[in-house]
């Protein structure tokens, strides 16, 4: 196996830093721009290759701290966005492991406490287990089945779950809130804004467009927030089917 890092050089040569997400679809630019943004920052993308490099069977996204896209406050620590391996029968062979130990070190290199992520026992992210295997503890959640989990290096100030609750208020009527960080949010939200229903509604659009928005985001997990008069009805990507019945079980449509 072979683990490339992404660059401004060469991510052009790696599609998989797009998440599955096919070249010739017109939402894969939309996290090449974001990218192209967040690499004055600090961010990390690593591919973990099978033989040859003919398929990506591993992919961590990490970022230091302070530019963290998820509603934490976690200055000194690097902090993993995402990780997966793919297809299933490359999992349960430590080829996750290897992806964190590389974020690991490559925290220890840059003198940072350590390392955070925000995990879930839900659907769409990373369950608590990998990381709890690989040495990180729990150090608080959301009441929601989101947990901040973190990996210590050196003592210094632990990372927080900023009151994301508080945000919520701010949102009267329908709203999706979302960030490019994830490609397929970013996707189904172009989806969404050519429905005719979604126009009907109301339905107001607004993208995170820094860190400092997503740490202040109305849910934990920050870059997708399905939002009416108030209420998280969703707070990770959903399909356009998924969409219309949330909105039934609301009574919305």
């Amino acid at each position: 196996m072979e683990i490339v890092s992404i660059n401004a050089e060469n991510f052009a040569e790696h599609p998989g830093a797009i998440c599955f997400i096919n070249p010739k679809n017109s939402s894969f630019p939309l996290k090449i721009e974001w990218i192209k943004q967040r690499l004055s920052e600090g961010l990390r993308i690593k591919l973990l290759y099978t033989e040859n490099r003919k398929k990506v069977a591993g992919f961590i996204e990490y970022v230091p701290g302070e530019f963290a896209w998820r509603a934490v406050s976690a200055s000194g620590y690097m902090f993993i966005h995402c990780v997966w391996i793919y297809p299933n029968e490359n999992k349960n062979k430590g080829l996750a492991t290897r992806l964190i130990e590389e974020c690991i070190e490559d925290a220890r290199q840059n003198n940072c406490n350590g390392v955070a992520v925000v995990t879930s026992k839900n659907a769409f992210m990373a369950n608590s287990s990998l990381f709890v295997k690989n040495g990180f503890r729990e150090i608080a959640n959301d009441s929601a089945g989101n947990e901040l989990l973190v990996f210590t290096i050196k003592e210094g100030t632990l990372p927080v779950i900023n009151d994301w609750k508080k945000q919520l208020t701010a949102f009267q009527g329908l709203h999706i809130i979302y960030s490019k960080q994830c490609p397929w949010v970013a996707r189904m939200v172009e989806e969404i804004k050519e429905l005719e229903l979604a126009k009907k509604l109301g339905l107001q659009i607004t993208e995170l467009k820094t860190p400092a928005d997503a740490q202040n985001a109305p849910s934990l997990y920050s870059i997708f927030n399905l939002i009416n008069n108030g209420k998280l009805l969703a707070d990770r990507y959903i399909s356009i089917t998924r969409f219309n019945n949330i909105l039934k079980k609301e009574k919305l449509i």
